[in-house]
């Protein structure tokens, strides 16, 4: 144990010794072992009387490290439930078609990677015949998060069962054709397939965890009995660096989610190096995860390496295998036999003894070979101990050699993350070794040929008896035919065209309003999925603490401190609310799992998440990513949003530039409603689409981030005009002219268009009515719900008219025949509202909050970016005085009199 791990005495000096004289009598023994038969067999000792401790219940600080060795030791192992010859062969044709796909497709320069599965393929291979559940098990089935380099590897394997055909497999990268195979998992791209969106390194394990945590919570709430289904994540040790990999490892440990395991792939390498050079990934894993709770398994070496360990009577070898660094292992693996015994038994005369034991060969197939990730026996042995283990979630630790199989140009080589191909010579090495019965004459013109023992043939038959004992294919993504989700009462979106009279409403409370409505449906409320990041209080979503309950797997230990009171805080076992604490990552990987629960289990639900606008997008953006391509459908609310709106909380805090960066996400429908009736359109709008009848063409697959504020304002009635709904939808109508104001403005009278989103549009108002008092100008002004919408629908009407079909963008429908110039304003970057620029007849221009936020009022904040009522005046005449429809002198004069 190192002293980094050591109990320091100053904290021993503060417990209490009952009897010193006994504490005494152990310092004694361990001191006589360790001069009798030194520090290693005392350390060996002491290891075993603390699993003992622990196996029999006693409270102590856990072990963080065992040796470098097996978790379960070869006389434990059980064995394997089936025909070990047939499922060698099995695993030798998916690793000649996974290497043949990537190298064929090579010559179009589309890339590919080969050595992650030739490390892995066992550990797919294991779990595909004997553990991975499929759709048709009980529950629904298993999750399966499949590493996104290994892809080929499951590619092979959907073809050898007849899933995929060999045009489909030399397709692999190039699906513009429309039969082509995406380069790593993706159920936007092939959704039959895949499930889950894995490549982008960290997400895979954080969303994990939480689809495991999601299954807890359709059981516990009883939407859907799915104890039965198992969430395994395939991960590499150096995609542990992620610090999404790792961020809710307590999470997992904290809810006791046994339904969960983690098999990682420690094949000692990230893309371009050894993981850990000088140290042991391995050995850092196995300390990270039994320090938050996790059962580890550990299945390292392969049955070569159980004569050499029998004849370890000192522990040397043990020793030797944990000190050696990773970097050295790998060199290990390229080196021969003599280099192998003088510097690894070399190093310790016991060592040095016991290879004079050993064969070369015996040395070279332990070191070059024998893995505990390369043998069904081994993975067999630890993917049983995890699904039996129970009370915990399980990590196993499966060391590999990367490039296994591809010869000895691959293996364990730093660049093989880039090697793409291998020659005709190393396929046919490839051959001989994996014994397949490829001729020579296979190879056409020098092109590899795929691999088939046929439709009929033994492996294939055992493969699919395999995955229907299991419940049929896998992995496999459904698409249920789910009945529309009845829509809720139209009172309870129309309560708000009313508007709230002279009320202050924030239409972040809005919002919360509307949900509370919602949730109260007796036939869709139960499948709501109230998300929050630990600010409930702010968003004013305390009420519904008591009312649904924050989902807890223990209920409620405790009695709350504000029990007293109406809105106390409530924790069940059937609890509704997920409350995240501080954590977007985490509840973003909550919503994932949730919206997508329709296909993963074939259960719709409806979560919405909300958080501050300027956390979301700019922190878990690649999650957003994330969900569009697992074709996630829920609503994302950016609270407290806008640049000037979040009075006092400064830069950090000041949002300008969300909808930006949501406007890239093609799944991501973007709204800024700037008032609680079109909050309540949008969210219909919304539920209509995703969960109910979407109309034709419409993509139900989609996302809403809503964006809301969090200043109290009177909301205004719903104008009874025709067109409104669907201007909401849209992303544009006409709130009010100068006319229907009441400003009355002169005859003749120059004109122009005030565009405003969110709260901004309070600001063209108050400009509209200083325009017309002031300097004689009369404004219309326009609700810009959505500008990216607006902008999404003028990129398809240029698409369709390069197709020869006539078509208007809706923003030029809208605006036609709006007499004057058009003015946008937004509380977000100019480049929010530029959106439509180059779609509108008019003059154009913009203004917005450019820049770094900072702290102070709103007014001041906003007179600071210049987009407050007076600047919009003063932008409005300049813009009329470039037209001269007013006088020049008029622009300075308005300047000067508000102090611009």
């Amino acid at each position: 144990m190192t002293d980094s791990h050591a109990i320091q005495p100053s904290a021993l000096d503060q417990l209490p010794d009952r009897d010193p004289e006994e504490t005494a009598e152990w310092q004694a023994s361990l001191d006589a072992v360790t001069k009798a038969a030194g520090p290693h067999r005392a350390a060996y000792l002491m290891r075993r009387t603390l699993e003992r401790a622990e196996g029999n219940g006693i409270a102590l600080p856990k072990l963080l490290e065992t040796d470098y060795v097996n978790t379960i030791p070869t006389t434990a192992e059980p064995g394997v439930p089936g025909d070990e010859a047939l499922e060698r062969r099995i695993t030798a044709w998916n690793r000649w078609n996974a290497a043949a796909m990537v190298t064929r497709g090579s010559k179009y320069g589309v890339g590919g990677h080969i050595a992650t599965f030739a490390s892995a393929a066992w550990l797919y291979e294991t779990g595909f015949n004997h553990f991975f559940k499929g759709k048709d098990a009980d529950g629904s089935g298993d999750q399966l998060y499949i590493q996104g380099h290994a892809s080929p590897g499951i590619y092979a394997r959907a073809f050898l069962d007849g899933r995929l055909n060999e045009r489909q497999l030399d397709n692999f990268r190039r699906e513009s054709g429309g039969d082509g195979l995406p380069s790593y998992p993706h159920p936007r791209r092939l959704p039959w397939l895949w499930e889950f969106p894995t490549v982008s390194m960290g997400l895979g394990p954080l969303s994990a965890i939480y689809q495991a945590r999601f299954n807890r919570y359709l059981t516990s709430r009883g939407i859907k009995d799915v104890s039965n289904s198992h969430v395994w994540a395939f991960l590499g040790d150096g995609e542990m660096d992620e610090p999404e990999s790792t961020a809710a490892l307590a999470l997992a440990s904290r809810e006791g989610l046994d339904n969960l395991t983690f098999v990682i792939n420690c094949n000692l390498q990230r893309l371009d190096g050894p993981v850990r050079a000088n140290f042991k990934i391995v050995q850092e894993l196995e300390a990270q995860f039994r320090g938050a709770g996790w059962n580890v398994v550990k299945s390292l070496w392969g049955s070569a390496w159980d004569e050499l360990f029998q004849l370890d009577t000192t522990g040397a070898l043990v020793r030797r295998l944990r000190e050696v660094p990773d970097a050295q292992v790998q060199t290990y693996q390229t080196r021969d036999a003599a280099y192998i015994r003088q510097d690894f038994f070399g190093a310790d005369p016991a060592l040095v003894e016991m290879a004079k034991l050993l064969s070369d060969d015996k040395i070279l197939e332990c070191f070059h070979l024998s893995r505990g990730g390369h043998e069904a026996r081994k993975v067999y042995a630890a993917y049983k101990a995890a699904v039996d283990f129970k009370g915990a979630p399980t990590v196993i630790l499966a060391q590999t050699v990367k490039g296994f199989t591809l010869g000895e140009g691959f293996a364990s080589k730093n660049a093989n993350h880039q090697m793409k191909k291998l020659s005709v010579d190393e396929f046919k090495q490839m051959r001989d070794l994996l014994e397949l019965p490829i001729k020579d004459s296979d190879f056409v013109d020098g092109v590899v040929p795929y691999g088939h023992p046929g439709a009929d043939s033994a492996e294939v038959r055992y493969l699919q008896e395999r995955r229907a004992a299991l419940g049929g294919p896998a992995p496999a993504r459904r698409t249920h035919a789910l009945a529309p989700l009845p829509a809720a009462a139209d009172k309870t979106f129309a309560a708000f065209d009313k508007g709230s009279g002279s009320q202050n409403v924030a239409t972040t409370m809005a919002f919360v309003r509307l949900v509370k409505d919602l949730v109260r449906d007796k036939q869709t409320g139960r499948r709501w999925v109230p998300i929050v990041p630990d600010e409930a209080r702010t968003f004013g979503m305390e009420s519904l603490f008591p009312s649904l309950g924050i989902y807890s797997p223990k209920g409620q230990t405790y009695e709350p401190v504000d029990r007293d009171q109406l809105m106390y805080y409530k924790e069940a076992k059937d609890g509704q609310i997920l409350n995240e604490g501080i954590t977007e990552a985490g509840s973003m990987a909550d919503f994932i799992a949730a919206s997508t629960a329709y296909s993963t289990h074939g259960e719709a639900m409806i979560p919405f998440y909300i958080f501050y606008s300027m956390f979301g997008w700019q922190r878990t953006a690649d999650q957003m990513w994330q969900l569009g391509d697992q074709l996630g459908r829920g609503f994302l609310v950016g609270a407290t949003a806008g640049r000037t709106t979040l009075t006092g909380e400064g830069l950090q805090h000041a949002d300008g530039h969300s909808p930006v960066i949501a406007a890239t996400n093609p799944a991501a429908l973007t709204y800024d409603p700037a008032f609680a009736y079109e909050v309540a359109a949008i969210v219909k709008d919304g539920l209509r689409r995703m969960y109910g009848e979407a109309a034709p063409g419409e993509d139900p697959n989609v996302f809403y981030y809503l964006t809301v504020y969090n200043e109290p304002l009177p909301q205004p009635a719903k104008p009874a005009v025709a067109g409104v709904d669907e201007g909401i939808v849209k992303g544009l109508y006409r709130f009010n002219t100068a006319e229907s104001a009441g400003l009355s403005p002169v005859a003749n009278a120059p004109r122009i268009q005030l565009l405003g989103s969110g709260t901004a549009i309070h600001w063209a108002l108050q400009a509209q009515k200083l325009l017309a008092e002031e300097w004689g100008v009369a404004a219309d002004v326009w609700s810009a719900t959505s500008w990216s919408e607006l902008r999404r629908d003028a990129l398809e009407s240029d698409a369709a008219l390069l197709r020869g079909e006539e078509r208007v963008p809706f923003v030029r429908q809208a605006l036609q025949g709006a007499e004057g110039p058009v003015l946008a304003v937004s509380d977000y970057m100019r480049q929010v509202p530029d959106q439509i620029a180059q779609w509108v007849e008019q003059d154009y221009s913009s203004l917005g909050a450019d820049g770094f936020g900072l702290s102070d009022t709103r007014e001041a904040a906003r007179r600071h970016f210049g987009v407050d009522a007076q600047s919009l005046v003063v932008a409005a005449l300049a813009q009329l005085a470039r037209r001269g429809e007013v006088k020049a002198t008029a622009v300075k004069e308005a300047r000067e009199q508000y102090g611009l």
